[in-house]
């Protein structure tokens, strides 16, 4: 056995390369919201992979797209924020790519700027032909001196070793932050209000794009009558728009219905526990230029 190794790693990446996707089979369990849609991750999340001889930190960044909001101003700026703090980057582009887009081109110069350690994800690997793939990695290999080049499908096991040994050979050795039962720093809070989001995105579609957001007003332990121990959870989801209210419950209030009850499947398996859940929806028109709202997207230290 080697010396015990850890580190903290960021996923850095344009809007939509995967990140969440990946984090959530490095990590192994269900941490970043996946939904097929852009800006689906807001907070910086940390996700704990804990092996026999080392422990990696990762951090999820929002993508990096154009703000327009408040809200995406905070987003963007964290993403960059938790660059100089990381021992290692993972950036990840797309296999699709023909040359270094704007997007990419702004996080490979804040990279330099910092001047740490990357390994460059190439993925969705499925969707190019091997020519244009080696040619891309070409491009970026001249950009910068990358640890590693990684091309992947975040989709198959097998990168999930791929990627975690190539770290593991690039982390110091150091402590266990965190205790090794963990494997992540959100509270059961936070994790709830992700996956009621996640959910919604996934059912709402295009009609209500992301001017939504999910508060959990109350979580309380209890035990039944069966002496099972359940989770009684009250949720709000915010929306912008009356119209949207509408949408989001739905005829009937059967979309709601759905959100909630995917929800509450999703939680239970995760958190292991009985979930009584309820929701509900309301309007408020400018929570994406709310301060005390948009705070909660911050990179908290």
């Amino acid at each position: 056995m080697g010396e015990f190794k850890s580190g903290f790693v960021t996923l850095i990446g344009r809007t939509n390369v995967g990140k969440s996707t990946l984090i959530n089979l490095l990590v192994g369990e269900k941490v970043a919201a996946i939904a097929n849609k852009v800006q689906t991750t807001r907070t910086a999340i940390k996700g704990i992979v804990n092996r026999e001889n080392s422990q990696i930190i990762f951090t999820d960044t929002p993508g990096i797209h154009k703000p327009k909001t408040k809200l995406n101003e905070t987003m963007v700026e964290t993403s960059f924020l938790s660059i100089p703090d990381s021992d290692l980057i993972l950036f990840v582009i797309e296999a699709t790519s023909e040359d270094i887009g704007r997007g990419d081109r702004i996080i490979l110069d804040k990279i330099k700027e910092a001047k740490r350690k990357t390994i460059l994800i190439i993925n969705k690997i499925d969707l190019v032909q091997k020519e244009s793939l080696l040619n891309l990695i070409d491009i970026y290999s001249k950009e910068y001196n990358f640890t590693a080049v990684i091309p992947v499908s975040a989709k198959k096991e097998k990168t999930r070793e791929i990627i975690l040994e190539e770290i593991e050979k690039n982390l110091k050795p150091g402590p266990a932050y965190y205790d090794m039962e963990e494997y992540t720093d959100q509270t059961l809070r936070q994790l709830a209000e992700e996956t009621i989001r996640e959910k919604a995105l996934r059912v709402l579609d295009q009609e209500v794009p992301h001017g939504i957001f999910v508060e959990v007003e109350k979580m309380e332990l209890r035990t039944n009558k069966k002496g099972e121990e359940i989770y009684d959870v009250e949720a709000t989801i915010y929306c912008l728009r009356n119209s949207h209210k509408g949408i989001i419950i739905g005829k009937n209030g059967e979309m709601l219905k759905r959100i909630g009850t995917m929800a509450r499947k999703d939680m239970e398996q995760n958190f292991g526990i009985k979930i009584n859940l309820k929701t509900w929806v309301k309007v408020k028109e400018d929570w994406q230029e709310n301060d005390s709202i948009v705070s909660k997207f911050k990179l908290k230290k």
